[in-house]
């Protein structure tokens, strides 16, 4: 068994159905179930032994250390953690609490489960952090992609939260020897993706017929990585990574933000037209840009393929159509997610 944090989110959730759909090794789900934590994302999963899940957050020690004793795990994937930028500068405490002390917090259950394991257990054990590209700061538009030796320059309470929790993760292994693993990713998207992100807040305002909001001038640059193709990294990694060592995974694909928006609206023209005869694009609106909104990310992933022979599956055309695609299949998903609360925080956000 394995088990997972924060497996009723986004990636979480693609993670646990990706793994129960290659493998018959049971999944222990943990999470707290926040705002973007969907039980619906799991809906196939349903009756199925393989998916045990339990509601709760990776801050409550007694409970992980339970968990632990109970369920006897090989590794741990922790995807548990606040991750949206713009929440994180209205509101960053959250993001403390869950991204460093959770993590804290879970790291020791973690270590005392560890220690007390069978040695040949004790060495076939691994903990797997998912961490991001944001860690690293903005680039320069023709400053190379970050490396794995990039220095750590956080610019927002997210992306500082995220690179504490790495370093923590980091230290754990260097004082107290404990089997870790890193990963950095780029941008992800795809099907069952929060609509507060850019691809799905697009799709869902533009079916909608409501304004296609855009920070800035919409040149920020970012790298997109199918979330699948994540999942498929995750597992490389998992599998043959070497202990200690940070992994990028990107998926060569950098574009800026409005080319994402205009790609979005143009598969929507032609997938689900509307009904007046115009283009979604009339719906694009430029918004004050967000507060220290980082200009570029780019992430090198060859250390990734060098030496664990992975390299993602789709290109960024194919990816987004896929998704694209999975929306306009899905609205009853949609709207479920589409809470009070996340009306409430759109209109503040992108009025």
């Amino acid at each position: 068994m394995i088990l997972v944090t924060g497996g009723a989110g986004f990636i979480g959730a693609n993670f646990v159905l990706d793994w129960l759909g290659g493998c018959d090794e049971p999944v222990l789900n943990l999470d707290k179930l926040t705002y973007a934590g969907n039980l619906h994302n799991l809906t196939s999963l349903e009756g199925d032994a393989r998916h045990v899940f339990v509601q709760g957050d990776i801050g409550d020690r007694a409970l992980v250390e339970s968990l632990l004793a109970r369920h006897q795990p090989r590794a741990i994937v922790n995807f548990a953690a606040e991750s949206h930028v713009d929440r994180s500068i209205h509101g960053p405490e959250d993001f403390i609490q869950t991204n460093v002390v959770g993590t804290f917090r879970l790291l020791e259950a973690v270590r005392h489960y560890w220690k007390a394991l069978p040695a040949t257990e004790k060495e076939a054990f691994r903990f797997l952090h998912v961490s991001t590209d944001e860690v690293y700061g903005s680039l320069a538009p023709s400053a190379p992609a970050f490396t794995e030796e990039h220095n750590y320059e956080p610019n927002s309470p997210y992306s500082a939260s995220k690179a504490a929790s790495d370093h923590l993760v980091r230290a754990w292994h260097h004082t107290y020897g404990l089997p870790v693993l890193t990963t950095n990713c780029s941008n992800n998207y795809g099907p069952l993706h929060f609509p507060e992100k850019l691809i799905p807040l697009m799709i869902v305002n533009a079916l909608a017929g409501k304004n296609l909001p855009v920070y800035g001038d919409g040149m920020q640059v970012r790298d997109w990585l199918y979330v699948r193709d994540h999942c498929s990294a995750i597992r490389r990694v998992l599998e043959a990574g070497k202990v200690g060592e940070t992994y990028n995974v990107g998926g060569w694909n950098e574009k800026p933000n409005i080319e994402i928006v205009k790609t979005v609206c143009a598969l929507l023209d032609e997938l689900r037209p509307r009904a007046d005869g115009q283009s979604y694009s009339a719906q694009i609106s430029y918004v004050t840009d967000r507060p220290g909104h980082d200009r570029r990310y780019a992430i090198d992933a060859r250390k990734l393929e060098r030496e664990l022979a992975w390299k993602p599956a789709e290109t960024f055309d194919t990816g987004i159509r896929k998704t694209v695609e999975w929306y306009l299949a899905n609205p009853d998903w949609v709207a479920q997610v589409q809470s009070g609360a996340y009306r409430e925080w759109v209109a503040k956000q992108y009025a």
